[in-house]
């Protein structure tokens, strides 16, 4: 089976390509180097640097390449950049899916798994969020993601295009071998900040807001870790084989750490005492974001093996040990 991986030079997409080889699948990358690396292209998987808004070149390459179905990762993600930059994100996000679905239907590709976000819910109204939940996103990047999965819905019903959409919460972590992790420029998210400031020693990691409505004043999330993402991706690509059927997903633990229990972790995992200030808050953040993932769990079967925030640091400290400047250093 044949797959196309649209963002697999990235963080999540470069660990999906990585499992999809070692199981058996024959994987074609597509990645325009915006924000990915060439570096962490796995060399077994055949590449394309292009992007996803080219619909003649993805149709070509659905077509040459015989691809069976799409992984796709691509997709501005830096939630205070979004509210800065909308249009930006509405452009690339929302203009990238059209391209891509329009490429699928004139290529006869009828399979797609998309990575979406917790963003897509905005406050919840009660946790942990079900994929039921009433979908508000608060910031622009939640709302193209929200946006997409209706596009792929109008898809589904007008194309036959079957699709599986992802919800995640928070990603950690990097592959079990350590060749594959995060290094986005500029780094927004938490763990890798805190880990940089572990390795860099120079004090400046930052808490942004004290002040939010949480048991200790700072964000509330939920990790997943990224190869527990990987394996539910899989799972998620061979349900829509077998039932042909489209549907939506929450992955996430259940399980919500704020931001000073996820240092009080990375202080713990790696032995040094990491120190931090507290700075604003971010625009477009909401207080708490806790999954209930039962529907992944019991439908698709995923089993995640690693549930505790400490072992999703463990892994992207071993990755930051081994890539101090990220891919710069391979």
């Amino acid at each position: 089976m044949r797959v196309l991986v649209i963002g697999g030079a990235g963080y999540i997409g470069s660990i999906a390509v990585k499992h999809l080889v070692e199981q058996g699948y024959d994987v074609v990358v597509l990645d325009a180097l915006y924000t990915g690396h060439r570096k962490a292209v796995n060399p077994k998987a055949k590449f394309y640097q292009g992007d996803i808004e080219d619909k003649f070149l993805v149709s070509q390459i659905l077509r040459e390449e015989k691809i069976d179905a799409v992984m796709h990762f691509a997709a501005y993600s830096l939630v205070p950049e979004s509210v800065k930059k909308p249009l930006k994100y509405y452009d690339n996000n929302v203009s990238g899916m059209i391209a891509l679905l329009e490429a699928m239907k004139d290529a006869q590709v009828k399979y797609l798994v998309f990575s979406s976000s917790a963003a897509t819910y905005g406050i919840p109204k009660k946790l942990p969020i079900t994929e039921d939940s009433p979908l508000d996103p608060i910031n622009p990047y939640g709302d193209t993601k929200a946006m997409m999965e209706k596009i792929m819905h109008w898809a589904d019903k007008s194309e036959g295009i079957k699709s599986v959409a992802l919800r995640y919460f928070n990603v950690a972590g990097a592959s079990t071998d350590g060749n594959y992790g995060e290094d986005h420029g500029p780094e927004t998210h938490l763990i890798p900040n805190i880990l940089r400031s572990a390795i860099t020693g120079d004090g400046k990691f930052t808490v942004f807001g004290d002040d939010y409505d949480t048991k200790d004043g700072t964000n509330v999330r939920d990790y997943v870790e990224i190869n527990d993402l990987i394996d539910a991706h899989i799972l998620a690509l061979q349900y829509l084989m077998k039932t042909d059927h489209s549907d939506v997903f929450n992955l996430g633990t259940a399980h919500g750490y704020s931001n000073l229990e996820i240092l009080q972790a990375a202080r713990s995992v790696t032995g040094i005492d990491i120190p931090y200030t507290i700075g604003p808050r971010r625009a477009g953040d909401p207080d708490s974001l806790i999954a209930n993932s039962d529907k992944a769990r019991s439908v698709l079967n995923w089993q995640p093996q690693h549930e505790s925030a400490e072992e999703a640091i463990e892994s992207a400290w071993q990755w930051h040990q081994k890539h101090p400047n990220g891919y710069e250093d391979k």
